[in-house]
Order: structure tokens, then C-alpha cells, then sequence
């Protein structure tokens, strides 16, 4: 049987549940089952129960408040209710040792979740001269490199150990929490990617591998494939 993956997924201002296909789809090319999670769902426990693995989402700014800042005036709109309920599935899934993947606004969540902290926005957050992290190309399309380390589960899925990302995110990972390790970053020193040393499967990227997988992107695609297999062992 394909194992299920829980999709967390958008709110609008009218509170209605959104998600971009290609998420759905790239689980579905990795051989899972994809079922969208409603933002503001409250059955965490159950919920948690009945999936296989967990695939945290992107989306818009993580409220400051849950890392122990107030918010700063570059801070963009944020989700309460899809906040509260993406940081208990991901304590759920990791309580549970579930195969997790956070893509850009999950890759932050996740590092919150553990106990982590992130930048508000880069370009005021950091000194020096930064890359352009939101990119004006169309998101299908890769903009700059990241550096992956040598023996870590990215580099097992990579093409190399130079690998080209799409991005479209302001705010980004500040302290890593144990048991998370940075595992890849951008040449300006912008965290790109975390995994779990203690977990069977806990991965987190800033970039949007579901939308390089239209492309056909080798590593994009390894990724949710990976996903998938940790999900078929439970």
C-alpha cells in the first residue's frame, strides 16, 4: 500500500484552506498518497495516528512570538491558527519517529518546533551583502548554488555537492537546536537545509523542491522519494 502523507496546507483572509498543487503532485511522483491537512485542524493526535509521514509546508511569515521575539516591522503577515497546529503535528510526528519533510516555511517551523529560532528578515536580521533569496525568476526555476556537506542524507539524494535551488523566502534559520544539524547552506552562509540526528527521517530544506520537480530536478525528486520509502517502514 502507498503510505500516507499528511500535506499541511494555507489559510486565506476568509479562511479558506489552500495548497499549491505541485506539493500533491510530487508526492504522488514519489509513489505516496497525499491527503491535504485543513490549516487551524485541532484532532492532532488522531490525525497524527492515521498518516505516515508528515510534509510541512510553505507559506508566509512564522509568528516571532513562538521562538520569544516581538515582531519587528519587516515582518510580514503571519497565520495563527495554522502556526498552533503545524508546530503540534510536527512535535506529534517527531514524538512518534514519522518520516518528516519541511520545505522553506516548514523548514523554519521545524526549527521552531525543537526549540530553534529564526531570522525575522535577512536583510535587516544580518550584516554583509546577502543573495537575492526571493527570487524574480518564475519558482520552477533554480537562481543560485548551495553548498551540501559531505555525508549527510542530502548529499545521498544530490546530483553533487553543489546543487542549484529555487527561492522565494525574507526569513531563514538562526539557531539550531539539538538534535538538528545544518547540512547545507548558501555561499552568503544562509542555512538551506537541517536534518535530525536522532531521528529515522527528519529532513527540512529552504527551497521549494516541489516546484523544481516539474523540471524533473534529480535532487528535488530524491527528496520526496526519500520521504516516501522512511514513510513505507512503519
Amino acid at each position: 500500500m502507498k503510505p500516507i502523507i499528511g500535506i499541511t496546507s494555507d489559510i486565506d483572509e476568509n479562511g479558506e484552506t489552500f495548497l499549491k498543487a505541485d506539493y500533491s503532485r510530487a508526492v504522488l511522483r514519489a509513489g505516496g498518497l497525499p491527503v491535504v491537512l485543513p490549516a487551524g485542524l485541532e484532532d492532532i493526535e488522531e490525525i497524527c495516528g492515521r498518516i505516515d509521514g508528515l510534509l510541512l509546508t510553505g507559506g508566509e511569515d512564522v509568528n516571532p512570538l513562538l521562538f520569544g521575539e516581538e515582531p519587528k516591522k519587516e515582518l510580514g503577515k503571519i497565520a495563527p491558527e495554522r502556526d498552533t497546529m503545524e508546530m503540534a503535528l510536527a512535535k506529534c510526528a517527531m514524538g512518534k519517529d514519522m518520516p518528516v519533510l519541511g520545505i522553506c516555511r516548514g523548514h523554519q517551523i521545524l526549527n521552531v518546533a525543537l526549540g530553534g529560532t529564526i531570522y525575522q528578515h535577512i536583510y535587516t536580521d544580518l550584516e554583509g551583502p546577502l543573495l537575492q533569496h526571493k527570487q524574480q525568476a518564475d519558482r520552477n526555476y533554480p537562481t543560485h548554488t548551495v553548498q551540501v556537506s559531505e555525508g549527510s542524507r542530502l548529499s545521498e539524494f544530490a546530483s553533487s555537492a553543489e546543487i542549484l535551488v529555487n527561492s522565494l523566502h525574507h526569513q531563514a534559520v538562526n539557531l539550531v537546536p539539538e538534535p538538528l544539524k545544518v547540512i547545507a547552506t548558501a555561499k552568503d552562509g544562509i542555512i538551506e537545509a537541517l536534518e535530525s540526528t536522532k531521528h529515522r527521517f527528519v529532513m527540512s530544506v529552504q527551497w521549494h523542491p516541489e516546484a523544481l520537480s516539474n523540471r524533473a530536478d534529480e535532487t528535488s525528486l530524491n527528496l520526496f522519494k526519500g520521504l516516501i520509502n522512511a514513510s513505507k517502514t512503519l
